[in-house]
């Protein structure tokens, strides 16, 4: 299938996915550069001409957060000034998800205020990734396809042929993702019964629902920051029978500190994506990258020829 009169740029978060995607759908990736300047400034331009293309620009908000933030939006606004068709924002991991909602008196809805911000910018379409909260596909007024990981990490996982697996949910708010992860694996569902009562990214996991004794488990979420969650898990785990602990999440968001805890834990393997290149830590050996890039790429060549997006995910 040609992609002609398409263009893919990458953002500087997300350059080496941006080549993988390209490399998939057999494209050079767009010609730009970014810029920062001493006093924080970023500057973008790109360096070819989009007039009447449909362009794409790969962009991750995160790490630094706000800067990748404000990247994606001049990303936006250039490509528009510069007269292209379509502009399309592919955000592997949309930073501000969490904040979807009013859960306490006088706080902003972050995430509405993102997407107002991306629309206001000319943005046209948004693709990205397992949203932590899906209902943030309503607070864009432009289409929005959010895509699973969950093909690309259950294939993974079958490789290993890990016996007696279970699945578990590390909490009560993540049991309808683990139940399709327990259905695609065929596999048996456990839930950690966790409390969080501070903005602290700290959680206490108070039990663990369902039969693990003797079972290989496989904790499955859609993010980890500091890994205290998954660490505490796989501890509460092993201390009621399981056999081994494995873990996979969409998001790797290891800030530091998580490397250490990830690595002291029961944890055999923690399995995360490569929609995050820029942490601030360095990853070991218990931790094994696998690519999405094949999911982002398909997604594009449907919206190039018209095809349905979610067709990519069977019910």
């Amino acid at each position: 299938m040609s992609l002609e009169n398409t263009l893919i740029f990458a953002g500087s978060r997300s350059t080496h996915l941006t080549d993988n995607i390209c490399r998939d759908l057999g494209v050079t990736p767009g010609q730009g550069e970014v810029i920062t300047f001493s006093d924080g400034n970023t500057f973008v331009r790109v360096l070819e001409n989009v007039r009447g293309r449909e362009v794409y620009i790969v962009q991750s908000t995160i790490f630094p957060t706000n800067d990748s933030f404000m990247e994606l939006l001049f990303w936006i606004d250039a490509l528009r000034r510069a007269s292209a068709a379509s502009v399309t924002a592919i955000i592997p991991y949309f930073s501000y998800a969490k904040g979807d909602k009013k859960d306490e008196p006088r706080v902003s809805i972050r995430a509405r205020v993102c997407a107002d911000c991306i629309e206001a910018a000319g943005c046209d379409r948004v693709v990205t990734l397992d949203l932590h909260a899906p209902q943030i596909q309503g607070f864009f007024r432009v289409p929005v396809d959010n895509l699973y990981a969950l093909p690309v990490l259950v294939e993974r996982i079958t490789q290993l042929n890990l016996p007696n697996l279970v699945v578990v949910s590390p909490d009560a708010g993540f049991v309808k993702a683990a139940r399709r992860y327990a259905h695609a694996l065929g596999a048996s569902l456990a839930i950690a019964n966790k409390e969080r009562i501070a903005h602290d990214e700290r959680a206490e996991v108070l039990e663990i629902i369902g039969d693990v004794t003797g079972k290989t488990a496989l904790i499955v979420d859609d993010f980890t920051t500091s890994g205290g969650t998954l660490a505490e898990v796989a501890r509460r785990l092993v201390d009621r029978g399981a056999r081994e602990v494995y873990a996979m999440v969409s998001h790797g968001v290891l800030t530091p500190g998580s490397i250490e805890r990830i690595e002291a834990s029961p944890l055999r393997r923690l399995f995360i994506t490569d929609t995050i290149e820029t942490q601030p830590v360095t990853l070991t050996p218990k931790i094994e990258v696998v690519s999405v890039a094949s999911l982002f790429a398909e997604a594009i060549r449907r919206i190039h020829t018209h095809e349905s997006v979610s067709g990519m995910f069977p019910a």
